[in-house]
């Protein structure tokens, strides 16, 4: 029995260190790192750099050593020898945030979505001494579940391949990467005895399917056809290794409980709720089914994803699911919010014992009636401490980690959640998003892990990107007047005195927001259903953006082939339309109120038949504004002509009515070239009509009436098929110029 005894002691002692060992290590989260070699990111790194700088690249002495890291905190090391830039990191994202902030501070360069100017010096300025960088943040956050739907949804390879180097180069290591999860989906419901029928009707459409991941929406704008599953697993094949060879840690989906109705019919005695319609659908697509996690069933669903994810494609022990976005949990009751969030975590861990719980903390700020304190800690508090993130996802606007203790001990990301829909239109939180960060690492017991990004849409507003990007990399806030400046030199390569006037103009205004009502959501009458009760104020002061505008206008003629500076030119200009859009709208309405035919025909006539025409063919002139593009993109991915009408389909409703009968109308609505011209402007010259109409013949504008007439007009443009160009068409500068001339002295005769 001693013997026993003697052997037996030190077995436990051992399972006791052991288990003590990873528990501390899922506390710290220090088993969430780059798996690859330093060698493998090394050449990744590398790569990235030929396919940004060329030739010029070989200046470049490039190096990932992951011996480097601090504390799992990325360093990275810049110097001069022999007339190349040596730069050293403790990962490849190390390495290409180390480049790229030595491109932009000592390189006057730029990279964004909307172009790059990278006009490097010959030779390349040297470093003096050692240059040393490094994250305070262990994670670097990016993208939205719907990300994956109002942005990426009809990308190919080579624009994955740029955005993954626009990551790399901003710093982030912990991107969302949903792509081609439906074919595993399809094989879990076939191998449980669905036919292929029940899962047609379950899965959305592509530019849908964030929705029907979060259990909001089923069947809209489907079903999946096998070459999207086909060439969406493919790609997240690429994507993922792009990610992994640069030091990223992909986020992987994992089982929310969202189930195809057709589940019931085989397993009868499973606990299954059907939710209310979301939003403002009806139970046609809405009103999803959702399995209780602690049903037996919601594990063996969730285990069996989750083991066909990590066969196909790996793992870095991370996952998202969002359980209830949006919608209402069947209880308040603490003790069945926490058993929920148990058995969701439980799945997890029962494929991956490693397992890490990414959750958006939308819920919470969607839903502040339901979410009190007490069902917040219960929920989190289901998942032991350390094994769950929380995205503190509108952090800059509406932060959860201040009301909830730091989340209850749960570690959390502060996010910029920014924009909504995918929305055109100048928007930022400048001073909310250099000082919010820092606030939340001194804020008592903080539990903060990192930063993130989580805009719903990207491709606009790049600066905002760029700045809180950089913060991540930062000890405290920028001097924001300063940082601007030099953003707009690099970014145009030029030092013009105008654009940096122009640019700090913008940062006080229109890109200062800081009242939470407006939340960057587009509520321009530009891109709204007409109507006579629209909301018509801004957060900033107009003369600021005019006053903007002129300047950068001024220094424009010189610097029209640079494309960022392209690009800024006409968006400055599409948001002085947009505010001339306001004016027009009110005198209409006025008119109308006062009965004053005259001036109603006059501003109605501005509007309809010169001010949108002349900002339907600005936009057409810049390639990122184009209707053409986003269509081409979609049917590019169609194998056959059914695949091609409802791609074609998908992308059109989205940006409109988003639903059948308009049911989150203009959520997403785009300030494109041709969608100006064949939906916005085709709904102002019907409003304008009417109220003539009605004027002359002495009636009410009835908004019902005008409604169904309109609707014609929306559905009719997600059904024409008509072809619009993807490629710009006009010289910018000249289409610019005439709208300066003719609109600038109109817009500062409307601010007296």
């Amino acid at each position: 029995m001693t013997y026993k005894c003697c052997c037996f002691l030190p077995i436990v002692v051992i399972c006791v260190v052991f288990f003590l060992t990873c528990e501390s290590e899922f506390q710290t989260l220090a088993h969430l790192k780059a798996q690859r070699t330093s060698r493998t990111q090394t050449q990744a790194v590398r790569e990235l750099m030929r396919r940004l700088l060329g030739v010029r690249a070989a200046e470049f002495v490039l190096s990932v050593n992951r011996s480097l890291a601090a504390g799992g905190l990325d360093v990275c090391e810049i110097r001069s020898a022999q007339n190349n830039i040596v730069v050293t990191g403790s990962s490849a994202v190390a390495v290409a945030t180390g480049v790229y902030n030595y491109l932009k501070y000592f390189c006057n360069c730029h990279v964004s979505w909307s172009g790059q100017q990278l006009n490097l010096p010959r030779p390349l300025p040297p470093v003096t001494g050692v240059l040393r960088i490094s994250s305070p943040h262990r994670f670097r956050y990016y993208q939205n579940v719907c990300t994956q739907s109002y942005s990426t949804v009809w990308w190919d390879w080579p624009r994955w391949e740029r955005e993954i180097d626009w990551m790399a180069l901003n710093g982030i290591n912990l991107p969302l990467a949903f792509t081609g999860q439906e074919a595993l989906w399809q094989e879990v419901y076939l191998s449980l005895g669905l036919n292929q029928t029940d899962v047609d009707e379950f899965f959305t459409g592509p530019a849908f399917l964030a929705w029907n991941r979060m259990g909001n929406l089923f069947r809209w704008g489907g079903p999946l056809f096998q070459s999207w599953h086909v060439k969406q697993q493919y790609l997240q094949y690429k994507i993922l290794d792009r990610m992994r060879s640069l030091g990223m840690m992909p986020v992987l989906p994992a089982f929310s409980g969202n189930i195809p109705a057709a589940i019931m019919r085989l397993f009868p005695n499973a606990n299954v709720t059907k939710l209310s319609p979301w939003s403002h659908f009806n139970c046609s697509y809405s009103c999803t089914y959702i399995l209780d996690p602690r049903d037996p069933l919601f594990q063996h669903i969730g285990s069996l994803f989750l083991s066909k994810l990590v066969t196909r494609f790996g793992t870095d022990h991370i996952y998202n699911t969002d359980t209830f976005n949006e919608m209402t949990p069947a209880s308040s009751d603490p003790g069945y919010l926490s058993a929920v969030s148990r058995a969701v975590f439980a799945s997890m861990t029962s494929v991956d014992r490693s397992a890490i719980w990414l959750m958006q903390g939308w819920l919470f700020v969607h839903n502040t009636t339901f979410w009190k304190q007490e069902q917040i800690q219960a929920l989190l508090h289901g998942v032991p401490i350390g094994r769950m993130i929380v995205l503190d996802l509108f952090a800059e606007t509406m932060p959860v980690f201040s009301s909830t203790k730091s989340f209850y001990g749960q570690p959390f990301i502060w996010c910029m959640l920014h924009n909504f829909g995918g929305n055109n239109g100048l928007f930022g939180t400048v001073e909310s998003i250099n000082l919010g960060p820092f606030e939340a690492l001194r804020y008592p017991n903080s539990t903060l892990v990192g930063l993130g990004m989580a805009p719903e849409g990207i491709e606009q507003n790049p600066v905002m990107y760029e700045l809180m990007s950089e913060l991540a990399w930062r000890k405290e806030p920028v001097n924001l007047s300063k940082w601007v400046s030099l953003y707009a030199a690099r970014r145009y390569g030029s030092s013009n005195e105008n654009l940096t006037a122009s640019w700090k103009m913008l940062f006080r205004s229109v890109y200062n927001c800081t009242l939470p009502q407006y939340k960057n959501h587009n509520h321009s009458p530009l891109v709204r259903r007409p109507s006579l009760h629209m909301v018509t104020d801004v957060w900033y002061n107009r003369r600021d953006l005019y006053e903007a505008w002129r300047l950068m206008y001024s220094a424009a003629e010189p610097l029209m082939s640079v494309e960022t500076f392209r690009y800024d030119l006409v968006d400055i200009t599409r948001q002085a339309l947009e505010l001339l859009t306001t004016d027009f709208y009110l005198e209409i309405k006025d008119a109308f109120h006062r009965q004053k035919l005259p001036e109603l025909l006059t501003a109605g006539g501005i509007l309809v038949y010169d001010l949108l025409p002349e900002l339907d063919r600005l936009l057409s002139s810049e390639r990122h504004f184009l209707l053409g593009l986003w269509l081409e993109q979609a049917q590019s991915l169609a194998e056959n002509e059914q695949e091609v009408q409802q791609y074609d389909f998908n992308a059109r409703n989205q940006i409109t009515l988003w639903g059948p009968a308009g049911n989150i109308l203009d959520y997403a609505c785009k300030q494109w070239g041709g969608l100006m011209e064949d939906y916005y402007a085709q709904r102002w010259s019907l409003f304008v009509n009417m109220l003539v109409e009605c004027l002359d013949r002495g009636l009410p504008f009835k908004q019902d009436t005008f409604d169904q007439a309109v609707f014609k007009v929306e559905k009719g443009f997600a059904f024409n098929r008509r072809k619009y160009p993807s490629k710009p068409q006009g010289d910018t500068y000249d289409i610019v110029t005439k709208i300066f001339l003719k609109y600038y002295p109109e817009a500062l005769k409307r601010l007296k």
